[in-house]
This record gives C-alpha cells, structure tokens and sequence, in this order.
C-alpha cells in the first residue's frame, strides 16, 4: 500500500486487507501524517501492516527501483491506495512490478481532469463543453466561447477543492488567483498551473459504482448526491440506491461505462463515475479509479452486502471479487454531512439524541471547541449522520430530518 486517504478509507481498506486473510506493507514519506489522525489512545489500523517502510513516494524515479529492491525481498502480490494522488504512482509500480492493474496510462488520464475530457471526447463520451489554458489571456478568451455561468476546475485535486461556479470575468479572475495561490497540495506535490474550464451542466448529479476485471466492467448500482455551499460545489449529502427512473439509471450506468471502456479502466479497478442527467442527457463530470469516497462505499454495503473495499483488496491482487447481492434487511441507505456556513469557533453541537434514533446507522460529530471554517470543499465537514429504511426509498428523507434537528442546536461563534 503506497500512502492512503486518513478518512474511512484508511480503516476500511486495511480492515479488509486482514479480512481477506492478506498482509500489507504500507510505504509513506510521512508516518506522522498518519498518527496525528488516530483517535487519541488508539493505533491507527494502518500500523496494523506487516512492515511500515519510510520511502519518498512522491519521487517515482527513485520509488520505482525502491519498489524493486522490496518485491525481491518480500514479494508483492499487488499494489494498492485509496489516496487520489497516488493512484498513478501505483499503477506505475505494478507496470513495473508486472502485477495486477490498469495500464499506467489509463489511470493517469482518468487522475487529471483535462486529460480525461479529451480522451472521452475523442471516444464520443457526452460530457460538458470545456477548455483547458494556464495564461490569462487564453483563459478569459475561452471563458467568453463557452459562455457564462461555467465552472473552473483546478486538473489534478480532489474533494472538490477549488472547484467554482463563476457568473462573470471579475468572478472568474478571482476564481483563477486563489487556484494560482495554492501550487502544492496537502501532500507536498507540486500542481499543473493549467485551469481547467466547463460548461455549466443541469441536471440531478448521481455516480455509478463499477468493479473491473478481466476485461469486464461490473455494476454494483447508482448513488444520488445533493450539492451545496455555492458558489462551491461541496457534497451535502448521499443515498443508495439513487431514486430514478429504470430509463435515468440505465443511461446513468451506460455512459459510466462508456467513460471506463474509453479510458481503458477495464481490470483491476474499483471506480466511481459521477454523472449528471441534464435536460439534454447524461453527462460524465469526472472519472474516479478508486471506490467511492464520502462513506459511499459503506451505504453500498448496508443495502446489498458488498464490500467494495474487499472487491478493491482482490481486483488488484488479480483476483474475481465477490459481488454477489446478500439480503441485509434494508431497502435503502443515505448519509447527510453537517456543512457549515460561516467560519469561528465551534461553541455548541448535540447529537446525543440522534444515535437512538430510529433507522440510525451511525453518527459522527466534531467536538466543541474546534476551529472552524466555512465549507469550500469536503474537507469541512462538522460530521455526518447516516440512516437506513427497510420499507423503501425513505432514507435520504430520514436522514434530512435528523441533519434538521442537530443544525437546531449548532453554534459557531
């Protein structure tokens, strides 16, 4: 394992490692990174690797004979992340290692937004009008040609970060300042300084959930998203299954796989496609070679009992995941994010009631006194609330009464 998210998918992910009767080594160029993240008293699960190995994992001439040096030594069976920005590093490595997975290329392309609008619109894949430049002058030209509102989307980060709904060029330029002031990202790798324009797409947003291998693309079904915090586009929320129509969720499922056929993500991948059904057509947004983040993954396995992120540990160890449907006595499964508006000091936030709630799978709050920020991204969650109903489509509504009564008693001063 070449780093990892510090999120759930940094305890899922080993957690079915171990459960698949496997071992890991865990490669990082920061140990700490992780340890901060434990919850006080406890071992963070990656420390839970057979070998823990300090490595510059964002130099790849230097990782790639590393990993070399290792796999005569130990004898790796696969190479896996669940963090965006290494996703490439691995493919590299199993490339070299001749183990299992996409082809570098394919996954590098589906990891930089501008390469991935280009390969689907040279396969025909429908998607948004779109632009890529780095110098202003290019920028603001293009920006005119595709018309406004557009979005303006950084090429290589994730979690929604920096990605902006713009009305006008004065929006537009500010847009583009705050993207140039940001050149690193959180784990020391310096970004492309190309920006990345769209059209501004209608439409309801869902993501298909697909397992490949062996040359064959899998559906395990269609999560909706609710989005907020505009002119950001942050994730407020997500159920499984999404409610569609047969026709909305066929044509959801088919353009994902399209996009993954035209990427050549088609062995050894978990992938999550974001799509939106607008008025003229399902479009694809962007194309995710990992499972779904956002605790997507564990909604998936409340409703139909598969475990993406065991299907994850076999696909790249080469292996046919086990997706077969198991009956878990709920119809459908949703999570709400607690998304704050305004920045201060978290003074008050009660969720006590909510975890003997009916339906209440899980609840997961900040604690008072924490700095906080108004949401731009993801990354600025006060916590969540994830619900089930056995009867049918109810959750997400569920879970939005329950997000109602805990705002009722959030302060933030």
């Amino acid at each position: 394992m070449v780093e990892s998210w510090v999120g759930s998918m940094s305890r899922l992910l080993p957690r079915a490692i171990r459960e698949g009767g496997h071992e890991f080594t865990f490669l990082t160029r920061d140990l700490h990174h992780y340890l901060r993240s434990a919850p006080e008293g406890t071992a963070h699960p990656l420390l839970g690797a057979r070998n823990v190995i300090t490595a510059d994992t964002n130099d790849i001439e230097a990782l790639l004979p590393e990993a070399e040096r290792l796999h005569a030594v130990l004898g790796f069976d696969g190479v896996i992340t669940s963090c965006d920005y290494y996703l490439p590093t691995v493919a590299r490595i199993a490339g070299r290692l001749g183990l299992p997975g996409s082809s570098p290329e394919a996954v590098e392309n589906a990891c930089r937004k501008d390469a991935t609008r280009r390969v689907l619109s040279d396969a025909g894949v429908p998607g948004p009008r779109f632009a890529v430049h780095e110098e202003w002058a290019d920028i603001a030209r293009a920006a005119r040609e595709i018309g406004y509102p557009l979005v303006v989307k950084p090429v290589d980060l994730c979690a929604g970060m920096y990605v902006r709904r713009v009305d006008g060029e004065e929006q537009l330029a500010a847009a583009v300042r705050a993207l140039a002031g940001f050149p690193v990202n959180a784990r020391g790798q310096h970004r492309e300084p190309a920006v990345l324009l769209e059209e501004l797409l209608d439409g309801p947003e869902v993501s298909v959930e697909t397992v490949s291998h062996a040359g064959a693309v899998h559906v395990v079904g269609v999560t909706d998203k609710s989005v907020g915090g505009a002119p950001a586009f942050v994730e407020t929320g997500h159920m499984f299954p999404a409610a569609l129509t047969s026709a909305d969720t066929e044509a959801a499922e088919q353009t994902a796989l399209g996009a993954l056929k035209a990427l050549g993500l088609v062995d050894g991948v978990v992938a999550h496609t974001e799509i939106k059904l607008t008025s003229a057509g399902p479009r694809v947004v962007e194309v995710n070679p990992r499972p779904a983040g956002n605790r997507i993954t564990k909604l998936v396995r409340h409703v139909t009992g598969v475990d993406l992120a065991a299907a994850f540990v076999e696909v790249s160890l080469g292996r046919a995941p086990d997706l077969r449907r198991r009956e878990t006595g709920l119809r459908s499964a949703a999570i709400g994010f607690l998304v704050p508006g305004t920045s201060g000091t978290l003074e008050s936030l009660d969720g006590g009631r909510l975890r003997d709630a009916p339906g209440v799978l899980e609840t997961q709050l900040a604690e008072p006194g924490r700095q906080v920020k108004a949401a731009g991204s993801n990354n600025e969650y006060l916590g969540h609330v994830m619900a089930g109903d056995a009867e049918g489509l109810g959750a997400r509504d569920r879970v939005e009464a329950l997000l109602g009564e805990l705002r009722s008693g959030l302060v933030i001063r």
